[in-house]
């Protein structure tokens, strides 16, 4: 059968064929790689799917939030977090937007770059590779999300006094 000219959209995707992506062997012979949960391992193919390719390349703006990963690994969001957190300290996403509650009460999920991969504009199409200068024992920073809940868990008012700042007074 002859190929031809594939359709592809405007993303310069083909249509008719599965997404894919591909996981070099460059890529997981690293000790960054080694050192990772098996859940962060799962998620980083999942990260990467969300690239558009070096046509429409959105490296820097990749998003997928906790939610939307812990369904795709089929783990607690908490797992989910953590996954990411690791991916982190190891070098593999560097967050480039932190993620937001809007004024309507919608959420913003963070943005990401792969540093595996070029940045759109770049001179070179190889990303910055964190995780190659990477170090057992030696993690990069990573950065973690407080959430907002001024009620605190579960709905229950927090106590005035819980961030430690009590004085006691003693009697003579």
């Amino acid at each position: 059968m002859a190929r031809g000219r594939q359709k592809t959209n405007k993303t310069g995707r083909n249509e008719r064929y599965e997404h894919f992506t591909m996981l070099t062997r460059d890529l997981m012979e690293t000790p960054a790689w080694r050192a990772l949960s098996p859940n962060a391992q799962a998620l980083y193919p999942w990260l990467r799917l969300e690239w558009k390719g070096p046509k429409a390349n959105n490296n820097g703006q990749i998003i997928l939030s906790v939610r939307q990963a812990a369904k795709a690994l089929g783990v607690a969001r908490n797992t989910a977090a953590r996954a990411f957190h690791d991916l982190q300290a190891k070098g593999f996403i560097v967050m480039t937007e932190m993620p937001a509650l809007g004024v309507l009460g919608e959420a913003k999920a963070p943005k990401y770059e792969l540093t595996e991969l070029g940045m759109p504009f770049a001179q070179s199409n190889q990303g910055i590779r964190l995780y190659k200068r990477w170090r057992n024992g030696d993690d990069f920073p990573k950065i973690t999300i407080k959430t907002n809940n001024p009620n605190g868990r579960n709905g229950k008012p927090r106590h005035p006094f819980e961030d430690g700042s009590v004085i006691k007074f003693e009697m003579f």
